[in-house]
C-alpha cells in the first residue's frame, strides 16, 4: 500500500535523523560514537529479525505483548547506565536542551496513526491519542527549541511540554498494549485494535522511536533537575 511505503521512509528517515543528531550532539569520542550507533544498528537489526520470526504476532502465549518489552528495555538501559556510569550521566546531561526538544518535531508523523485508523487498520481509542497526541507534542515542540536555543523559554514552559510529552507516550503504550488482540488481559476490544503496529512499518514506532523520545524526556527532567539544584545552591 502506498500509506506503508510512505509511512516506512518517512519513520526510516526519522530514525536515521534521530540516531545522527543524538550522536552528535552526545559529544563523546568517535569510537564511542561509532559503538553506539552499532548498538542502534543491532536494535533496529533485532526488530526486524523478530517480526520475521513471527515474535510480536504470536507474543509470549499471550501473557505480555513483546512490544511492551522493547518499548521498556532500551529506557531501562539507559537509565541504569547513567546511574552507574559518571561519564555517561555527563554526556547525557551535556546535550543541549533545544536540540533534545527539537527532535520531538518529528513526532508530528504520529498522524499516521489517524490515517490508519481513517483505514480500518486501527481502532478504537489508541490511534486517537496516540496519533494526536504526538502531532500536538511535535507541533509544540518546534517553537519552544527555538525559544530554548535564545534561553526564553521558561523552566515550567518546558517542564510543561515534556511531562505531556512522556505522558502521551506512556498512555499510547498502555491503550496499544490493552487494544491487542490476543493479548490475555486486553480490556479494549475495537476490531482490529492496535493490529496495525504489529507490522512493519509501524512496528519501528514502538520498539525504536517511542523508547527514544522516553530517553530523551528522561533527560530533559534530569537536565530541569540540575538546573533547580544549582539554582538552589546559589
Amino acid at each position: 500500500m502506498i500509506l506503508d511505503l510512505l509511512g516506512g521512509l518517512l519513520l526510516t528517515a526519522a530514525i536515521l535523523v534521530n540516531a545522527y543528531a543524538f550522536l552528535d550532539a552526545l559529544k563523546v569520542r568517535r569510537m564511542t560514537a561509532l559503538c553506539l550507533a552499532a548498538c542502534f544498528g543491532l536494535w533496529l537489526g533485532l526488530q526486524m529479525s523478530f517480526y520475521q520470526a513471527g515474535v510480536f504476532q504470536n507474543g509470549f502465549a499471550g501473557l505480555f505483548p513483546p512490544i511492551g518489552l522493547m518499548v521498556a528495555a532500551p529506557v531501562a538501559a539507559t537509565g541504569l547506565a547513567a546511574w552507574w556510569f559518571a561519564d555517561v550521566r555527563r554526556a547525557l546531561l551535556g546535550i543541549p536542551m533545544q536540540v533534545l526538544i527539537g527532535l520531538n518535531v518529528l513526532r508530528a508523523f504520529g498522524f499516521f496513526f489517524i490515517l490508519l485508523a481513517a483505514g480500518g487498520r486501527l481502532a478504537g481509542p489508541f490511534p486517537q491519542f496516540a496519533g494526536w497526541g504526538d502531532v500536538l507534542v511535535g507541533v509544540l515542540a518546534l517553537p519552544l527549541a527555538v525559544r530554548a536555543a535564545r534561553r526564553e523559554a521558561s523552566p515550567s514552559a518546558i517542564a510543561g511540554w515534556n511531562a505531556l510529552g512522556a505522558l502521551d507516550l506512556l498512555v499510547a503504550v498502555t491503550l496499544g498494549t490493552l487494544s491487542s488482540n490476543g493479548f490475555a488481559y486486553q480490556l479494549l476490544h475495537y476490531g482490529e485494535g492496535s493490529a496495525a503496529v504489529q507490522h512493519l512499518p509501524w512496528l519501528l514506532i514502538p520498539t525504536v522511536l517511542v523508547p527514544f523520545y522516553l530517553v530523551t524526556h528522561g533527560i530533559i527532567f534530569a537536565q530541569l533537575r540540575m538546573r533547580d539544584g544549582a539554582g538552589a545552591a546559589k
